[in-house]
């Protein structure tokens, strides 16, 4: 399996990639977040793409998914793992845990979100019945396991437009519809790489409480980015697993 690795806040590097080349990549929907890192990891082929670039400057609502999805498909990408911090809904998902998702809803809009558009010979509508590919969510777990690293199996992420943050009625929605945790990237990313037939999973790594949640244990601005760091050093780790176990996930 050629997989790619697409890090999000926290993980706009990744170390470790061997014979590593750099390769702009052009698409019919323009220009991916910068370009594409592509070597090997642990003997794996691997593609890392920054989701906001590499200085991490582009905001959720102007990445262009499209490109990003359309230039790890070209470059023959057949797994993609993305890498997501999040804010915690759910009273058992606080700042420090580490989820592999199952489901999500999507409260994004205006983003371009499908590749199915324009001068088509037919409508096409794509299964999204459950939007991560259940062998990548597996090699997650079992990444997790082999480091002793604590990981709930499962749950609804909620992907908001940004770039601001959510208000407290807003989170309070989100848990009503059955929301664990918020992020601004997960959508439309999963539903275009189920268009490209590229497998797909996010890790998140839950860096602060979302708004209005546990009022009153509000964390700094440098409690979150250094819970960040720890999460995203143990991400690095799972993704390293994920790679040395390259056998088993083709056995999946």
């Amino acid at each position: 399996m050629h997989l790619a690795i697409i890090g999000g806040t926290g993980l706009s590097q990744i170390e470790g990639i061997e014979g590593v080349r750099h390769q702009v990549v052009s698409t019919p929907y323009g220009e991916p977040s910068g370009p594409l890192s592509i070597g090997r990891m642990q003997g794996c082929n691997v593609v890392f793409l920054p989701r906001h670039g590499y200085n991490h400057r582009i905001p959720p609502h102007q990445i262009n998914y499209r490109a990003n999805i359309w230039a790890l498909r070209e470059l023959g990408v057949d797994g993609i793992l993305a890498m997501s911090a999040v804010g915690g809904i759910n009273p058992d998902m606080g700042p420090g845990t580490l989820l592999v998702p199952d489901q999500l809803i999507d409260y994004t809009w205006g983003r371009p979100s499908t590749y199915y558009e324009g001068d088509l010979d037919t409508v096409t509508h794509v299964d999204f019945t459950y939007p991560y590919d259940q062998s990548l969510r597996q090699a997650f777990l079992r990444a997790g396991e082999v480091f002793g690293l604590p990981m709930i199996d499962g749950g609804t992420y909620g992907a908001t437009q940004g770039p601001r943050l959510e208000t407290a009625a807003e989170i309070r929605k989100l848990e009503r519809d059955g929301c664990d945790v918020v992020g601004m990237t997960g959508m439309p990313e999963a539903i275009l790489a189920r268009e490209a037939g590229i497998k797909y999973a996010s890790l998140n790594v839950v860096g602060n409480w979302a708004a209005g949640v546990h009022e009153g244990e509000a964390a700094s601005m440098e409690e979150v980015e250094k819970t960040l760091s720890l999460l995203m050093r143990q991400a690095r780790k799972v993704l390293r697993q994920i790679l040395n176990d390259e056998d088993r996930l083709l056995a999946g």
